[in-house]
């Protein structure tokens, strides 16, 4: 038996124990506690001997558990931004045209400056500086017209 084998037979419960105490999932501890081993073994010669072997196993785990959780949290950012995106092309699609006809309806009879801020900004895909810059006005003024017209026809067509 190696002298990585006896440290591997002899911690590997510890190391469990320490990072199932982290993550509080079994399947995960187990996965970490692997990783732990592993990186452990690539960097045995790094080990000074200044703390215990246990201790230094348990930093790496915690730190591959740390590695772990940022790996999981970038992922789940980029699955929730996806299913944002499948979303909004949801209702898009959900818009029928007798909608968007009531949409152009009230939009038709909302009072100036708030139709054209919206028509410029929904339609004409205008930034709210160029909307600003077109009235003479400020950004942040076409961003509070624009919201407020989009408030507008929310309560006109409810």
């Amino acid at each position: 038996m190696t002298e990585f084998s006896k440290i591997y037979d002899e911690y590997f419960q510890y190391v469990y124990r320490y990072t199932l105490s982290l993550c509080q999932d079994a399947a995960i501890a187990e996965d970490v506690t692997q990783e732990t081993f592993f990186k452990a073994l690539k960097s045995i010669d790094k080990f000074n001997g200044k703390c215990k072997l246990q201790v230094w196993l348990c930093q790496i785990a915690k730190n591959t558990y740390f590695s772990y959780c940022e790996k999981e949290k970038s992922k789940m950012k980029k699955e929730i931004s996806e299913i944002q995106t499948d979303s909004k092309e949801i209702e898009k699609g959900l818009i029928n045209n007798e909608t968007a006809f009531e949409i152009h309806k009230l939009l038709h009879k909302l009072q100036e400056p708030y139709k054209e801020v919206f028509t410029l900004r929904t339609f004409g895909e205008l930034s709210f500086a160029q909307i600003g810059e077109l009235f003479g006005k400020t950004e942040s003024w076409a961003r509070v017209t624009y919201h407020r017209a989009k408030l507008k026809l929310k309560e006109d067509l409810v």
